[in-house]
Parts: C-alpha cells; structure tokens; sequence
C-alpha cells in the first residue's frame, strides 16, 4: 500500500512492483555536489567523524573508521612459468596425477574413460618454483568425431609446453594406443618423463621396467591415488623445465585481468573463447555439457591481454547430477570466486530462463563485476526481438546497472565491443570514493529526500565510509533502521552520482545509540 504524502515534502512512498523508496520532487544532488571543493566534503565529513564520538561505538567500528583505503595492485612477473603436460591414452589416471600434483581436487576424475576432454592449465609450485600443469583428454591415433578434437586438443597442449609427462599403465603394459604417442612426442622434440602409474608398492615396481621398450628413457613408478613416486618425478620435472615458458605465446605484463565466461550449458561459451583466441582452443560440439573442466587461456583482445576462464555450463539442480558433472559444477563457481568480471552469455533465440537468473545472483552473490553478452544476435528475427526486450524488462531488471553487448560467438561479430563493456565494469568494481565526497553526497540526498517518519521516529545517517572496494562496499553509521526501500534508492543514486556501473554495490547500516550522559 503506498502512502500519502505531500508532493513537496520531499518524503516518498514504496513503489510496489520494485519496493524502493519514490522521491515525489526532483532535486539538484548532483550540481551542489560538483560544485563543492574538495576541501570542503573533507571538512564536512570530518565534522560528522567527530559526531560519532557521542554514539556507543565497538572495536570493529572503531577498527573502520581508523584503517585508510589502499590501492591493492597485484604485481606478477612479466613472464609466463614454464609448462608441463600431462599426456596419455585415456583412463591410464592422468587427471589423477594431476589433483596429486595440485595437493587438491582440481581435475576432473570419473572411472569412464575421456572425462576430460580440453586442455585445462592449473597453477601450482614444487619446491618454491611456480609452474603451469597441463591435464588433457586422452590421446588417440584413430579418434574419431568428438574424440579427434579431443586428441588435437592434446597434441596442441605439447606444442604449447615445455617439457610433458607421458602416463602409462604400467601394470596393463605399453600398448598400441602408448606407442602412437611416443611417435607424435618424437616429432615434437619436446623434453619427456615417462610416468608409469598404478604402482602401488614396492612389489609392483618391476612391472615399471618393461616400459623401456618404449624408448622414452627410465620409466618414474608412481602412483597417482596413493602419491607414491610423485614428489621425485616431480624433482625430474624440474630439471627439465625452463626457468620461464619458452613456448607459452603472451607474456603477461602487469597481471592480465581475470574474465569467467559464464552461461547455462551449450549456450556458446567454448565458441565465444575460441573465436576470442582466434584458435579452437576448447572443445565443441553441439552436445549439451561438453566443457567440464574451467579451461584457462590468456588472449590479446583490444590491445591488452586477459585472462579467459571458459567454464562447465551450470545446470539447474546441482543436487542431482552425477559424477563429472557434479563436480564440474562446483569448480565453475570456484572458477567464478577466482575472476574478477563475469561475461554471462544469454542466448536470445531461447527464452531468458530461471537458470540464466540463477547464474546472474550467483555472479551477484560472489562481488563479481558483471558484463551481459547476447550470443547469437545475429540471427534475432524482429519478432523475436520484441517478446526479447519485454523479458529482459521484466526478468533482468535487477540488473539493469550491467554493460550490455549484443554478438555473435560462432561468427565472433561484435566481439571487439567487449573490451570497452569490460573496462567500464572493472573500473565500476575497483572505484572507491573520497569519504568526503561521500558524505557530501549522502548529506545533500538525506537533505532533499529524507527517511519517512516511522512509528513516530525519523532515522538518520551520521556517517558513511567505503569500507571496500572489489566490489564496492559502505557502510552508514545510522541511528535507527534504514526500510530496505530506503537502501535500495540510496544504491540506485550512488550509480547514477558516481558511475557504478556493472558492479554490484554492498550497503550496509550500522544502527547506534547515543551515548549516556557523562559516559565515556
């Protein structure tokens, strides 16, 4: 039920379909704010810092006000570490191999055979000194259809490290399948580490030797389930690899931004990466699901370098997948709680549905800077597109603070209008605010609008400080509740005011009483 108030009174009412507080008069925020000095916010803000000397005040309140905003600026070295594949046949362990390597579950490991099915980098250290891991799909000499694409996978994975691991069997033996891959590692002349895996114990480590035959030199007995054999073949690796990757294309320079392709499954997030990179560089294939691993790649877009997450599609219920797809899942959330912006693919010739909002609050709940990419834009008949722009107002409206770009990833039509849509949200997401501007701001708005009386009793703002940044994050010292209507308005205008666009925007209240007289 809204309320009625008086059209100059500056007080306004809750809309109902987006319950946010309604000013009933314009106001003039924006100019009285531009045209106060920098000096004077400060002095402002000052005055209103002491004010809080009267309220009762905790040690995190007390922590808050005293800490200073510093930059946090990632320094990371202007080369790429060296890479080491994991190559072989399918289901000889490698993903297994991997995750001990990681000391954590990372890779993908199912007892089916091609579970994994792109080349997936993981970073990891041995011994103080960083290196890439490579995992990739099984390597097969006569692949057909989507296994061939996972064997040219694999074989552009050893093009593109310096030095690999070939897993065996050993307790199956050196079979056909092992000795086409010892032909394709002779002609990439790269450096090799025959792993023969499945060693359990020391009983078993004569079945190791009959890998010789295989002329990659002395067979390391490991076992990647137990982790027995991997720290020394890991002191082999090593020896062999450069102290930067020799063969890894981009040198980073400053720290690439990290970008999480995000979307719900088959929607064209492999597509939109490989057209980004210029190579197929993942996986596709008109089968919901192929992706199931996060598949980094650092690409050179708009004169810069990025870092690319392509990332498994999120189903709807997690609960119940099974198998590879379950945990393939939850590493494309981790893989989202390592990115700093989220490019969520839409597809516009399929209606918006309740995955593709779930994606966007899971992008929301984890402070991520968010860009929206309308895949396959280039088809959208005109009919289409109306019953389209009617969902996106009414199914995305709560995100309507997000860049919008409209592309196309299978023919990589627009995809140069990401660049600008990604600086503008990662600009959003690193900008914090001079509290005295801050303050300047909330008193001018408190001033023009304030709260509505409440049970007799008005609510006020004392004081407001950007507690952080990546996202953006304030808090507002208040002596009594703020109506979330009231939050949301004051959200809103922070956007509008200082430009937030495609970040999420965290306000929080601290509710404080004054001080009893005489106390300290």
């Amino acid at each position: 039920m809204t309320e009625n108030v008086s059209k100059n009174s500056g007080t306004g009412y809750p809309d109902p379909e987006r319950d946010e507080y309604v000013p009933t008069r314009e106001d003039d925020v924006a100019e009285r704010l531009a045209a106060m000095t920098d000096t004077e916010a400060e002095q402002r803000a000052e005055a209103l810092r002491a004010g809080l000397a009267d309220y009762e005040l905790d040690e995190d309140d007390r922590i808050l006000l005293e800490s200073e905003l510093a930059d946090i600026e990632e320094e990371l070295e202007g080369r790429l570490d060296p890479v080491l594949a994991i190559i072989g046949r399918p289901n000889v362990g490698k993903s297994s191999l991997v995750n001990r390597i990681l000391g954590r579950r990372e890779a993908v490991v199912e007892d089916v055979p091609g579970v994994t099915r792109d080349r997936v980098a993981y970073t990891t250290q041995w011994n103080g000194k960083n290196l890439t891991v490579v995992d990739t799909g099984g390597w097969e000499h006569d692949a057909r259809g989507i296994h061939e694409r996972v064997a040219d996978q694999a074989e552009v994975a050893v093009d593109a490290a310096d030095a690999v691991v070939l897993v065996v069997d050993a307790i199956v033996g050196a079979t056909a399948a092992d000795e086409a891959i010892v032909k394709m590692l002779r002609r990439k002349g790269k450096p090799v580490l025959l792993a023969a895996n499945k060693i359990d114990d020391f009983a078993q480590e004569a079945e190791a030797a009959g890998l010789w035959s295989l002329g990659m030199g002395e067979p390391h007995p490991v076992s990647a389930m137990h982790g027995r054999g991997v720290a020394d073949l890991l002191d082999e690796a090593l020896k062999v690899l450069p102290e930067f990757s020799a063969v890894a294309g981009i040198a980073r320079t400053g720290g690439p931004r990290r970008v999480a392709l995000l979307g719900r499954p088959n929607v064209g997030k492999s597509s939109m990466l490989n057209k980004l990179a210029g190579s197929e560089r993942v996986v596709v294939d008109p089968t919901a699901g192929t992706t199931r691993d996060p598949v980094d790649e650092f690409i050179e877009l708009g004169g810069r370098v990025w870092r690319f997450v392509d990332t498994a599609g999120i189903r709807r219920r997690v609960h119940m997948q099974r198998g590879a797809d379950f945990y393939a899942s939850l590493r494309t959330q981790s893989a989202l709680e390592k990115a700093e912006v989220a490019v969520v693919l839409i597809a516009v010739d399929e209606v918006i549905s309740e995955q593709d909002v779930r994606i966007l609050q899971l992008v929301i709940e984890s402070g991520r800077a968010l860009v929206l990419a309308y895949n396959k834009w280039d088809l959208l008949e005109d009919e289409r597109r109306r019953y389209l722009e009617r969902e996106i107002e009414q199914d995305l409206a709560h995100v309507d603070w997000a860049p919008r770009v409209n592309l196309s990833a299978r023919t990589g039509w627009h995809k140069d209008r990401l660049v600008p849509a990604l600086d503008v949200a990662l600009e959003s997401w690193d900008k914090r605010i001079p509290t005295g501007k801050l303050n300047a701001f909330l008193g001018e708005l408190v001033a023009a609008h304030p709260h509505p009386v409440r049970g007799g009793k008005q609510p006020r703002i004392l004081f407001g400080t950007q507690a952080s940044s990546r996202p953006p994050k304030f808090v507002l010292f208040t002596t009594g509740f703020l109506d979330p209507g009231y939050r949301r308005f004051i959200t809103r205008r922070l956007r509008e005011t200082f430009g937030f666009e495609g970040t999420p925007i965290d306000v929080t209240m601290r509710v404080r009483e004054k001080r009893a007289r005489g106390k300290r």
